[in-house]
This record gives C-alpha cells, structure tokens and sequence, in this order.
C-alpha cells in the first residue's frame, strides 16, 4: 500500500469515527442546551467540542489495535468489549477532570485548585453527565468495532446496504 493509499484510509477511518462520536457529542451537547435554555442560559464552546471529536475518534482508533493479551482473547467478544469500555471510560474522566483543571487554573490558583473546586462545585454533575453520554458512545464503538471484525471490513456496511431476509417462522410445538 502506497504512502497515499495509506494517508486517505487512515483520513477515512478518522471520518467515520469522528462522524460517530460527533453525533453522540452533538445530542449531549444539544440536551444540555435545551436544559441550559431554561434558565436562559447559552452554551458555547463548538470550536473546542469540535476539537474534542476529533481528538477522541484518533485516540479510540490507536486504542482498538491495542491488544489486552491472550486471557482477553481466550474469551468472550464481550469481555474485550466491556473491558476497553472501562478502561476508555476511566481515561476519559480523568482528560475531562485535566480539562476542568486547565481551564480554571487562573481562577482558582492554580491547576490543583481549579479541580478541586470543580469537583466541589457544579461542575462535577456536567462531568459525570459528559462521562456517562461519552461511555455510552465507546461503548457503541467498542460493540462495532468487534462486530466490525467478525464480519469484515465491509461487512457492516453490507448488512445495513442489503434487504432484510424474510422474517424466519418460529418453531412450532408439535
């Protein structure tokens, strides 16, 4: 494979991914402006969301040929799935909660203030709604990608492109 045909396909799966956490992104971010309209609240922040899809799609795609070693392989699709699910999870709080740091560092001198006070104050709830939206979404990527795997590479594709085969009859008790 040339450096080109590389470059694109690696273009390509980074757009498919960020097309898939986008929309999950999307519909959090929309919730939350909806709640946030109440109470005559705007939300801003696309550039940086926009920067975090992209961020997060490259990451979840190094991290699926991550392999877990030969007791995870030895089981059930299922364990792999929750497995990086969990361990994804737990990054990704921990990035939020450096997020949270950073951009409060000024306010609350200094980094360790600021993710103190953000995990004291208000703050906590939208990390744990970020959290609990954004696992939801690697777990989804997680499921794919083994599904992904077993029917190959236009596998899933094919299987959403096609007609749907006659329902089967179910068994009857004889």
């Amino acid at each position: 494979m040339s450096l080109k045909q590389k470059l694109q396909h690696e273009l390509k799966a980074i757009a498919i991914a960020a097309l898939y956490f986008g929309s999950w992104i999307t519909m959090l971010i929309l919730l939350k402006q909806l709640v946030l309209a109440e109470y005559e609240i705007t939300f801003r922040g696309w550039s940086v969301i926009a920067m975090g899809v992209l961020i997060l799609s490259k990451v979840a795609l190094i991290l699926e040929n991550v392999s877990f070693g030969a007791w995870v392989r030895a089981r059930p699709a299922w364990v792999d799935v929750l497995l990086r699910t969990a361990l994804y999870s737990a990054g990704l709080v921990v990035v939020i909660i450096l997020e949270k740091g950073i951009e409060g560092r000024h306010e609350h001198a200094g980094f360790v203030g600021a993710v103190k006070a953000g995990l004291a104050s208000a703050d906590r709830f939208h990390i744990i709604a970020n959290s609990i939206c954004l696992s939801g979404a690697l777990l989804g990527y997680n499921v794919i990608s083994v599904i992904r795997r077993h029917l190959g590479e236009r596998g899933l594709l094919n299987l959403f492109l096609l007609p749907l085969p006659p329902k089967a009859e179910p068994p009857t008790l004889s």
